[in-house]
C-alpha cells in the first residue's frame, strides 16, 4: 500500500515571524529527508506542522494511500509519530508504567520493543534515566505502533555510539518496509536521504 506525502507551497509563522515561505516538497514510500537549516530557521516548527499540532500561514500539505487522499485528522492519528526534543515521559512513572501507558493510549504491542533493551530499566522512575536512555524509552512508541510516517527531531543527539547505530537500523527497517521519515538533523544520518536545508526568507518577502 504505497502512501505519499506532498507539501505545496507551505508558509509558517511563530508568532508575527514568517519562517518559512512557500515550500514545496514530496515524499513516498521507503523515502526519508534530512531536515537542516541554521538553529531557529523552522525545523521543529515544520515538523509540528506536518504531525498537525499547529496550522500552516497558508499552502496545503496532502498524504495520499494508492494515490487516494487521506484525510487530514485521520492521516495525523493513525498513520504519523512524532518525536520531539521532549521526550514527554512522566516523571513519576517507571518504564514499566509508561511503556503501558503508551501501548494502551497507543493500540501498541510490547512485543515489538525488544530491540531497544530496555528490560534492565523496567523498575527505574523516569526522572532517573539518562538522556540517551530517555530518548531510548521515547523511541518505544515509534515501534509499539507502527506508523507510516515518522518526524524525528534531532533523534541521534542524546544516544551514545552503539545506540545510535541501534537507532540508524531501526529507521533503515521502517524504511525497508514501506515507511516514511523526516528528520531534523544537524550531523548526517548514517544512510542515504534526501537532503533539504531549509533558509530564512528574504527580507522583503518576510517584511523586516
Amino acid at each position: 500500500m504505497p502512501f505519499s506525502l506532498t507539501v505545496t507551497d507551505l508558509s509558517l509563522r511563530k508568532g508575527y515571524n514568517l519562517l518559512i515561505y512557500k515550500l514545496n516538497f514530496s515524499l513516498s514510500s521507503g523515502g526519508a529527508i534530512s531536515l537542516t537549516g541554521e538553529n531557529g530557521v523552522g525545523k521543529t516548527t515544520l515538523l509540528r506542522t506536518l504531525a498537525g499540532f499547529q496550522a500552516a500561514d497558508s499552502g496545503a500539505i496532502c498524504a495520499t494511500e494508492n494515490d487516494v487522499q487521506i484525510e487530514s485528522d485521520v492521516w495525523w492519528s493513525r498513520h504519523v509519530h512524532f518525536l520531539g526534543h521532549h521526550d514527554a515521559l512522566s516523571p513519576a512513572r517507571t518504564v514499566a508504567q509508561e511503556l503501558e501507558f503508551q501501548a494502551a493510549y497507543l493500540g501498541g504491542d510490547l512485543d515489538r520493543i525488544a530491540p531497544l533493551n530496555l528490560k534492565t530499566l523496567m523498575d527505574l522512575e523516569t526522572r532517573y534515566l539518562s538522556a540517551g536512555q530517555k530518548r531510548r524509552l521515547s523511541c518505544a512508541r515509534l515501534l509499539m505502533a507502527p506508523r507510516v510516517l515518522w518526524l524525528l527531531d534531532e533523534p541521534m543527539a542524546p544516544l551514545d555510539v552503539a545506540h545510535r547505530e541501534l537507532l540508524a537500523g531501526l529507521m533503515q527497517a521502517h524504511l525497508a518496509d514501506g515507511g516514511m521519515i523526516i528528520a531534523a538533523v544537524h550531523d548526517a544520518l548514517p544512510f542515504v536521504t534526501t537532503g533539504l536545508r531549509l533558509e530564512r526568507p528574504a527580507r522583503e518577502v518576510a517584511g523586516v
